[in-house]
């Protein structure tokens, strides 16, 4: 083989070679390769003869091992947060700090972690200081001191333990004689300050108002009105301007500007699937308020968009198709701005069937709108585990902006464009198949820290995410807004029966856009150990098992405050047999 100076061996940096065992601990361990350095003929360290590009070239390669923690017990976890090789496995600490309270609460690593106190010292005795280096502090107590600094930073609410804040309080109290000047102190105090604060300005606030539910969906529906639809699906008289009176770019920024905000809020660790899917068990009514925000925001969009369309019965078919394209228009611009979360949702609602067997109104769609609705659908097709979807994300991270194009010397460096705003769901469910396939302990009743590490894999992509969601510039517009929480919302029930209302069944419709979309997710939990085929529920748009056929029956959508179950839509074909009547 010819070897010259430019060319480097066709080896492996880094390759696996098994586990090994230690004091009941389980290591991964890999070989990783490093170039050491080159050396040519008669050109030795010592030499002083030029090397020559022409001269064959030596590469000398240095082979480590390197280990990674794989699964043992939390003691041995949290002394691997101190006395473990950072350099080696730099993903360690962040993994288990933001994927800790899947296994652990943060006051028993707080009890294994930090060391007591050391002990008073006897009157008139005093620690003298060498001139010019003062009091040390030792390895192991630095080891500790740069844990909660970390800590602090990247996950602060892990410390929120109104109203006393205990294990705050036990990271001051270290702090205080292990590092009373550094910065991981004040941060502390700063944290602690910030939470009190929080507490003085909700006490002052006035107690929200109960969410009754959408609009209308208590009201009694009076004898005298179609199908038992109430005053407020056959269209009350609102005051003020409605959302789709405003413009595309108007309604599609704030959506953009509402999505970002909550997106750029929500905790990591709440995206779990231990702790997401405990949201609907007895006592945690309060569990992951951050994600729950998201979804509700997401329902929120949904229900505006089957409110804007159902709304009004007296429409004629092309005044319809013009809300229909209009808000197609809006989830193009929402594509634009990057917004992934009201794009799904606003093409979920589109899709859903109480839109979805519109004929007539689909049919006074524009060619050229029904095209860009059949273009924006395929972007979360669920083919390959949503793999379309997956690309585009990708490809909107490594996107660069019109800055990035051309940077000229001495110029400021680039910006990264702002976005995008991902759709939460496609991490929840990722997270949730995670935690289903993969046991939490190990035989020998280790922690099995390979699942975390993997966990924080997709944490770490959220996080990032994030980041680039605190980037847009966009501007709150209070109409747009108001317009956008008092816009009409119909319930389930109501949807479907206004739409029937609207168009009666008919037994085709050719005219309704044919998407198809498939459902994969509840077969792969099939195979899954100890859960069965039970399907995913409360995950973003996670298709539910298909309902019986039932042609006159009402459709498969469940729109609540908290999940979203969306059936699937199916292109209505010709006549077929009668089937049995539904209550």
């Amino acid at each position: 083989m010819d070897r010259t100076a430019g060319k480097e061996l066709a080896l492996a940096p880094l390759q696996d070679w098994g586990e090994e065992t230690e004091d009941g601990a389980v290591y991964s361990v890999s070989l990783r390769r490093q170039l050491s350095q080159r050396l040519s003929p008669g050109a030795g360290p010592g030499g002083s003869q030029a090397p020559s590009p022409a001269a064959d070239a030596f590469l000398h390669y240095r082979t480590s091992k390197v280990r990674a923690l794989r699964a043992a017990r939390l003691e041995q976890l949290v002394r691997e947060l101190v006395s473990g090789d950072h350099e080696q496995d730099p993903g360690f600490v962040p993994a288990f700090l933001a994927t800790h309270r899947a296994f652990v609460s943060t006051a028993r690593v707080l009890g294994l972690l930090l060391p007591p106190p050391p002990p008073p010292l006897p009157p008139g005795i005093e620690i003298r200081k060498t001139e010019g280096e003062g009091l040390r502090v030792n390895k192991n107590l630095r080891a500790v001191v740069s844990v909660l600094g970390s800590w602090l930073r990247d996950h602060p609410q892990d410390f929120r333990d109104p109203p006393a804040h205990s294990d705050l309080g036990s990271v001051r109290t270290f702090l205080g004689w292990a590092a009373p000047a550094g910065p991981e102190a004040q941060e502390a105090e700063k944290l602690l300050g910030d939470f009190l604060e929080e507490a003085e300005r909700k006490q002052e606030e006035e107690p929200p108002e109960a969410w009754a539910g959408p609009p209308g969906a208590t009201q009694t529906p009076r004898p005298d009105s179609p199908e038992g639809c109430s005053e407020e699906e056959e269209g009350l008289v609102r005051e003020g301007p409605e959302l789709l009176d405003f413009s595309v770019d108007e309604v599609a920024e704030q959506l953009t500007l509402l999505d970002a905000e909550l997106f750029s809020r929500v905790r990591p660790c709440e995206c779990l699937g231990s702790v997401w899917s405990q949201r609907d068990r007895p006592g945690a009514t309060s569990a992951a308020p951050t994600v729950r925000a998201t979804v509700t925001q997401f329902n929120m969009v949904i229900g505006c968009v089957l409110g804007s369309v159902l709304g009004e019965q007296g429409l004629a078919a092309p005044q319809r198709a013009q809300r229909l394209e209009k808000w197609i228009r809006v989830a193009q611009r929402c594509r634009e701005l990057r917004n992934f979360s009201s794009l799904r949702a606003i093409l979920s609602a589109l899709q859903s069937n109480p839109i979805y067997r519109l004929k007539r109104s689909w049919g006074a769609v524009s060619r050229e709108q029904l095209s860009t609705f059949r273009k924006l659908s395929q972007i979360f097709s669920d083919e390959n585990n949503h793999l379309s979807s997956r690309e585009i994300l990708s490809q909107e991270e490594a996107t660069k902006g019109p800055q990035e194009e051309d940077t000229l010397p001495g110029s400021l460096p680039p910006k990264l464009p702002p976005g995008p705003v991902p759709y939460l769901g496609t991490f929840l469910t990722d997270l949730v198949m995670l935690d289903t396939a993969l046991p939490d302990m190990l035989e020998g009743d280790l922690i099995n820290f390979e699942k975390r590490r993997k966990e924080w894999e997709i944490l770490a992509h959220i996080q990032q995410l994030q980041k680039r969601c605190r980037s847009y510039c966009l501007s709150p517009r209070a109409p747009v807004l108001a317009a956008l929480r008092t816009q009409r919302q119909l319930s389930e029930e109501q949807s479907y029966r206004v739409s029937r209302v609207i168009e009666p069944p008919a037994a085709s419709c050719p005219s309704s856009p044919r998407i198809r979309r498939r459902i994969s997710l509840t077969k792969r939990l099939k195979s899954c150990p100890e859960r069965g085929a039970h399907p995913l529920v409360g995950v973003l748009g996670t298709p539910p098992p298909p309902p019986p056929v039932c042609p006159q029956g009402p459709p498969h959508l469940v729109l609540e405050p908290e999940t979203l179950l969306l059936a699937v839509p199916r292109p209505l074909q010709g006549p077929r047999a009668p089937a049995p009547s539904c209550p």
